[in-house]
């Protein structure tokens, strides 16, 4: 940002002279004519690669992605120089500031939304980043940055051996911000090449990867821009001293979720995609995060489970090893019933569902003489317990029903007897 001292104040009159000249109006044309070449060459480039895996560079609508400001900001500077070779051209250093505000924003704006899908302050961060880039080319172009600038720098004081001004925190400010956005840009880039095409535990593996890179990128980009500042990183001792105090005595749940967290990634004992039963909660883990599980149920609820619980505690994981799952349903019949034709209705009942397997296959056994009548226990494998067990228990027991009432099998009725005594007749057994 020095450079901008030696920016001049460009005269409104004389911007207006200047625009009228055969000179300006070459160089429009020479804007007009980057903008249809930036255009051609993001559309060829769309077409080349077909949009995927390309969110950053070319967006949604082509041009709001990072492709076509760059290449028309490379255009422009081409033009510029070939121009101006002779003469200088007011309308180039409009122009100009104005391609790097349009880069600028778009580049923000489109890592923030790939690295914070869904959070709520993107937008909010999205207008900050607007705002500031069309402010600086307009206190730019106009010659008032130079001079803020300036009065900016004579607000001085010492930190410890270092001396800081309010000119030197805003441009550490705006460092950090391009050093963070520019982390993120790597880290999404990396993580959209990892999971690509990812599933079961390789998903959960390149998922902790991924976290690992974004979160030493940050670190390592807070680092760089603290130092372009003038800052002391080896003050910066003290400060992690006392966040491990923190750690170990306030934070100490949150380091453990975060730990478990990496623990679960990396020893892949769950992972995406897996069947689980925590806590009574039984669904599909859709997502690891650092801090906490999301598993989501059939019924579409979602339970966020801290990573320390899972640790810690008992998880049923039904696909963890093996897919395949056992299901059972009880029947109870009458005590004369034929016992070999009630196993085989039970057993074709079974298979008539496309979802059992046929193996091993289904088998029903005589468990118990119960009080009513015999008591069968069906059971049968299912390889896909993601797409739900109670729907396929209940078609398996309307097709029993129906098949024992087709051939006149009786499942018997709870019955008890109850014997009132009247009050006289106790007095008299007395």
């Amino acid at each position: 940002m020095a450079g901008m001292n030696e920016q001049t104040v460009v005269d409104p009159l004389v911007l207006m002279v200047s625009l009228a000249q055969s000179e300006s109006m070459l160089a429009m044309a020479a804007f007009v004519g980057s903008l249809a070449l930036a255009w051609t060459m993001a559309w060829g480039v769309r077409r080349l690669s077909g949009g995927s895996d390309m969110a950053i560079l070319l967006g949604r609508k082509l041009y709001d992605g990072v492709l076509f400001p760059a290449v028309l900001l490379g255009l422009v500077f081409v033009a510029r120089t070939v121009l101006t070779r002779n003469q200088s051209i007011v309308l180039f250093e409009i122009l100009l500031p104005v391609c790097i505000s349009l880069l600028v924003i778009r580049f923000g704006v489109k890592v923030l939304q790939v690295a914070f899908a869904h959070a709520p302050f993107v937008r909010v961060l999205e207008r900050t980043i607007s705002w500031l880039a069309w402010g600086t080319v307009v206190l730019w172009v106009t010659g008032i940055l130079p001079l803020m600038l300036n009065e900016l720098d004579q607000i001085r004081w010492k930190v410890g051996g270092s001396m800081l001004s309010v000119r030197t925190l805003i441009e550490g400010a705006l460092t950090a911000g391009a050093v963070l956005i520019v982390a993120l840009w790597v880290s999404a880039a990396i993580e959209s090449r990892l999971l690509k095409s990812a599933t079961g535990s390789d998903l959960s593996l390149r998922k902790v990867i991924s976290n690992t890179v974004r979160a030493l990128l940050m670190f390592v980009g807070l680092l760089l821009a603290l130092s372009s500042v003038g800052i002391d990183l080896t003050a910066l001792s003290v400060l992690g001293g006392a966040v491990g105090v923190g750690i170990g005595f306030g934070l100490q749940k949150l380091a453990s979720n975060y730990v478990s967290g990496f623990v679960i990634l990396a020893e892949r004992s769950l992972r995406i995609g897996d069947m689980v039963l925590v806590d009574g909660f039984e669904g599909r883990i859709v997502d690891i995060k650092a801090r906490y599980t999301v598993i989501r149920a059939l019924n579409g609820r979602e339970s966020i489970v801290p990573n320390e619980f899972l640790i810690i505690n008992r998880v049923e994981n039904f696909t963890y090893l093996d897919t395949k799952m056992a299901q059972t349903t009880l029947v109870s019949v009458a005590y004369d019933s034929d016992v070999e034709l009630v196993r085989r209705l039970l057993i074709e009942a079974c298979i008539s569902q496309e979802r059992v397997l046929k193996d091993p296959a289904p088998n029903a056994f005589l468990s118990k003489f119960g009080a009513d009548g015999l008591e069968f226990t069906v059971s049968y494998w299912i390889d896909d317990p993601e797409n739900g067990q109670l729907a396929l228990r209940s078609t398996i027991n309307m097709l029993i029903l129906a098949a024992l009432r087709e051939q006149g099998v009786v499942i018997p009725h709870l019955q008890r007897v109850v014997q009132m005594v009247s009050p006289s007749s106790k007095a008299s057994t007395d």
